[in-house]
């Protein structure tokens, strides 16, 4: 990994990130899920079943601004590196310029 550019790093760190959070949004979905099953009322159920809902949309939410945030990091810095790169090969094509100190 010594020759990853780190753009590839921060996305492959954001997928991991992404499936970490997604497996416990499911867990705590399952665990919602088992709430409702057991609750002995009708309004019970339903606000278990609902508060499963909300928190999956929640989580997707979170999920894509995390993917969202991530691809844009590693894009910039890409970027970034790319116009590094260029800025050093033209400062190496250009001769270097005697300044007025350096004539003296």
């Amino acid at each position: 990994m010594a020759e990853a550019d780190l753009d590839v790093v921060i996305r492959s760190g954001a997928k991991k990130l992404h499936k970490a959070l997604m497996d416990e949004a499911r867990k705590r979905q399952a665990r919602l899920a088992g709430f409702a099953a057991k609750a002995k009322t009708r309004d019970a159920k339903a606000r278990h079943r609902q508060t499963a809902k909300e928190m999956m949309l929640l989580a997707h939410a979170a999920a894509r601004r995390l993917q969202i945030t991530a691809e844009n990091a590693a894009d910039s810095y890409a970027r970034a590196m790319k116009k590094a790169l260029e800025d050093i090969k033209a400062a190496e094509a250009k001769p270097a310029k005697k300044t007025a100190k350096q004539k003296s």
